[in-house]
């Protein structure tokens, strides 16, 4: 039988990772209306991504015999004065996530819960990789986003991101 809280967390975790994917959603329209379609692509990428892993989280749960319980999705709502503000809006959001599944990882870890903790092994290695995609990006932006033809390259690159659904097995 899960822990009760490490249940709770792990069923939290599924909004929290819908949240991200209307969150990047929104970014990808803020780019799409700026006629950045690259950087509105790798948006719309991430955004399945979140989705994928708050699916990830369901369908542990429903392996473990564990009651899912889903909650409304809450709307994004930042405003952004510039490309700059929504790059560093996805960095601290990817930290906060991280945050969340090292929580989830200490609950877990508390109660010995064994099986949960080497699932959110990959949730932890996936966390850094975010982190460090949402600091590539800034530091892109830093040294090419003043120059439209840079900042065009740097869209192209953006671009030709394509989906790869995660290789998690449960």
């Amino acid at each position: 039988m899960m822990n009760t809280k490490v249940h709770e967390l792990l069923n939290q975790q599924i909004n929290k990772e819908f949240y991200s994917a209307y969150l990047y959603l929104d970014f990808s329209n803020y780019f799409k209306a700026k006629g950045l379609d690259g950087f509105a692509n790798w948006y719309m990428i991430q955004a399945q991504e979140e989705r994928d892993h708050a699916m990830l989280f369901y369908q542990y749960l429903q392996n473990e015999n564990q009651i899912v319980s889903l909650d409304a999705i809450a709307k994004p709502d930042k405003v952004f004065a510039c490309h700059m503000d929504v790059l560093r809006a996805g960095l601290e959001h990817e930290e906060y996530v991280t945050s969340l599944i090292n929580d989830i990882y200490a609950a877990a870890y508390d109660v010995k819960d064994f099986r949960t903790m080497q699932f959110l092994d990959w949730f932890v290695k996936e966390q850094g990789e975010e982190e460090t995609n949402a600091n590539d990006m800034i530091t892109k932006m830093e040294l090419f986003g003043s120059d439209p033809k840079s900042l065009y390259m740097l869209n192209q690159e953006l671009a030709a991101r394509v989906y790869t659904a995660p290789s998690l097995v449960l």
